[in-house]
């Protein structure tokens, strides 16, 4: 466990926190947000904000990391299937590209890139709490293909990071960058099945 998680008391007004505290950095950006905005924005007042958080930087990346566990527990399940690896993958790449292109998603993406600068520290923890979560639950998922039979990988480390690239492609690109406001089912469609046939034309035992 580490020492933020010990730090994090949870309580009945946990969740109440976190909502309120997620709008108001998506509006406002991890500096401008004020602990005062977020306790009124959360119905709380700032002795129960700091009771459950002692600080800004453990709230902003609470929130990240809560989002990317609901996804990454999710993509976890996966490996306890008895479906076939090409299913498998399927439904967790489906899962990631929904994710990575859902409006949570890309505005905590861009503040954190935003902050990135002046706040490097944040910068890294985001990373330890969103993307590098991701790439570990991906890489069970192919260990347990591995253990299977239906991949054969050499380097889990780097597939597992293949596996996320290819998920992306330029319509994530585009969509964080504000070059278009989303995509469609049909694109993610494509984009998943596309992602699915390649790795495992590279990797399908």
């Amino acid at each position: 466990m580490t020492a933020r998680a010990e730090t994090i008391r949870k309580g009945r007004k946990y969740d109440q926190v976190l909502n309120g505290a997620r709008d108001i950095f998506l509006r406002d950006g991890f500096e401008g947000a004020s602990v005062d905005d977020i306790a009124r924005e959360a119905g709380v007042s700032k002795a129960t904000l700091y009771n459950y958080f002692p600080d800004k930087k453990m709230l902003f990346l609470e929130i990240c990391s809560e989002q990317c566990r609901i996804q990454a527990d999710a993509a976890f399940e996966l490996e306890h299937t008895n479906l076939p690896i090409r299913d498998v993958l399927r439904l967790g790449a489906e899962m990631l590209v929904r994710f990575l292109v859902s409006p949570f998603a890309l505005s905590i993406h861009r503040l954190a890139v935003g902050e990135a600068d002046r706040f490097p520290d944040l910068a890294r923890e985001f990373y330890k709490s969103g993307p590098a979560l991701g790439h570990a639950r991906i890489k069970l998922v192919l260990e347990a293909g591995v253990k299977r039979g239906e991949l054969k990988i050499d380097d889990i480390e780097i597939a597992s990071e293949q596996f996320a690239a290819l998920c992306k492609t330029d319509l994530w690109v585009q969509v964080t960058l504000k070059v278009r406001e989303t995509a469609t089912k049909e694109e993610i469609a494509h984009i998943v099945e596309n992602a699915v046939e390649t790795f495992l034309a590279r990797y399908g035992a």
